[in-house]
């Protein structure tokens, strides 16, 4: 048992860099998908996910694949929609979703035409679904580094996030604050899925966003009970989607994603909060100040 649970992180640098890297995504992840997920955000993160693609693909047109140029570019394009997408839902009579909405087809279909360009089909699988097991050292230090400046910025915005998603009415009253936050939150996605990028590509690391946070959702009802459940879900599911694909000789990043789902349809059917199979209780999680 030891041999089938430990084994492959033992014996190969490659898992324990995946393990690695998956961990240190995880961190900044789980936060960002928690408050996505109680201002009712969610789909944003799937859009932002799209977003950077272009930027993505333009940075593998000029230095093919460069982490440093493919992170750069996927950063600036997803900046440039999330500003794009706002600017448009408050100048015009556009709501913020449809502009979103507009923008991630424009993305999605520029990406794919601009890696067509340079690349074929295993490049375009490359850049959708990445390659957790080629992460080296240099990419765990640039997750390291994105991870860390998302803690210092949830730091800095926490007290202004919690108040919006408690009253936000009452949060635009006092000022930019509420305005702020948002633009901040939405900078917070872009950088967590430029490096879910790195490990698990553009279609699947909104998973690692959205899945540990809508997972905790069934079982607490605290912002801090949220945020400590999705971090243990999400790191439990990496170790067990790592071993999925290393002995079922699956890709690593669809096995994570597919333990976290496993873990999502259980908590429907058996959350102690809102499970179709428990007692109802209040659905609403409660952040708390």
């Amino acid at each position: 048992m030891l041999e089938l649970l430990a084994g492959p992180f033992l014996e190969f640098g490659f898992m324990r860099r995946a393990l690695a890297g998956c961990i240190v995504v995880t961190l900044g992840a789980v936060p960002t998908g928690v408050f996505l997920l109680l201002r009712r955000m969610s789909l944003i993160g799937d859009v932002m996910a799209h977003a950077i693609l272009p930027g993505v693909a333009a940075g593998y047109l000029l230095a093919g694949f460069s982490i440093l140029a493919m992170t750069v570019g996927g950063l600036l394009a997803g900046a440039a929609v999330a500003l794009a997408a706002g600017f448009v839902a408050r100048k015009t009579a556009l709501k913020e979703d449809a502009s979103l909405a507009s923008f991630y087809l424009i993305s999605l279909a520029l990406g794919v035409a601009l890696i067509s360009i340079k690349g074929g089909g295993r490049d375009l699988l490359h850049v959708l679904f990445g390659n957790i097991f080629a992460l080296d050292d240099g990419t765990l230090m640039l997750l390291g580094s994105i991870t860390s400046a998302t803690l210092l910025t949830f730091a800095v915005i926490y007290r202004p996030l919690v108040l919006e998603c408690v009253d936000s009415a009452y949060l635009g009253v006092l000022g930019r604050a509420g305005a702020l936050a948002h633009y901040a939150l939405l900078m917070l996605v872009v950088l967590n899925l430029v490096a879910g990028f790195n490990a698990l590509g553009t279609l699947l690391a909104v998973g690692m966003i959205i899945l540990p946070a809508a997972i905790a959702s069934f079982w607490c009802q605290s912002l801090a009970g949220m945020l400590a459940t999705g971090l243990a879900v999400a790191v439990a599911g990496s170790y067990l989607g790592l071993l999925l694909s290393f002995h079922a000789d699956l890709p690593g990043g669809p096995a994570i994603i597919l333990t976290l789902g496993g873990a999502y349809f259980v908590s429907i059917l058996c959350g102690s909060v809102s499970g179709l199979l428990m007692p109802r209780k209040s659905t609403a999680p409660i952040p708390e100040s």
